[in-house]
């Protein structure tokens, strides 16, 4: 057990971070969700019933789209675009997918190369695009998510105001889902930006996220 948590202390770190802060803010939001009830003279819940809620699942979604965007352009783009001096971009004049022996597939794979990275065709172009492949994935059911369970709630809102219930076409044109969706997406993209930028000049010692503390700025490592 310990060699384990050693071997995956970061993705078990963040794993436990992340139910932290789901746990978190279920408690929260069943709060203030409750709160908005009473303001508005209705019925208060309890928790399972707010976690099994399409307001709880339309605020989840939202977030886990947003970041699953983020990753799939900045992994889209870092194949084509570069920063110089930034330890999260190839060097310049690096743009592009890579010759076959820099990436290790068909006849420069490696003994202990993955079995697809030696294949042919489709499967050598699934296994050399996967990571895009399903970070994408995951952005766009996810963002289906948001939207069918957003509509829901939002449909609730209209009913408990009296106001008409819209089809699931109609809120993808709503303020109410643009709003929850680009709120998202332009904090991720200030936050990605931010780092490219500041990983040219600023230092982390031990994090591989940094340059070495005394590598010149226009260094990539």
């Amino acid at each position: 057990m310990r060699a384990f948590l050693r071997d995956n202390g970061l993705s078990t770190a963040f794993l436990l971070l992340f139910l932290g802060a789901l746990a978190a803010q279920s408690f929260a939001g069943h709060a203030t969700f409750n709160d908005t009830q009473v303001s508005d003279g209705l019925e208060q819940i309890g928790y399972l019933q707010y976690v099994t809620s399409s307001s709880f699942a339309a605020d989840v979604a939202e977030n886990w789209q947003s970041e699953y965007l983020q990753f799939f352009l900045y992994i889209a783009v870092t194949v084509w675009l570069v920063q110089r001096g930034s330890p999260e971009s190839k060097k310049p004049g690096e743009e592009g997918p890579g010759s076959d022996a820099d990436q290790n597939i068909h006849a420069s794979a490696t003994p202990s190369s993955p079995r697809w990275a030696a294949a042919d065709g489709l499967r050598q172009t699934l296994f050399s695009n996967s990571l895009l492949i399903v970070m994408g994935s995951i952005f766009v059911l996810s963002w289906l998510a948001q939207s069918v369970a957003g509509v829901v709630a939002f449909d609730e809102q209209q009913l408990n105001s009296y106001q008409a219930a819209v089809s699931w076409a109609e809120y993808l044109i709503e303020p109410d889902f643009w709003n929850r969706t680009l709120q998202n997406w332009q904090s991720e993209f200030l936050a990605v930006g931010s780092m490219v930028i500041l990983s040219v000049f600023l230092r982390q010692r031990g994090s591989p996220e940094s340059k070495p503390v005394g590598a010149p700025h226009d260094d990539a490592r």
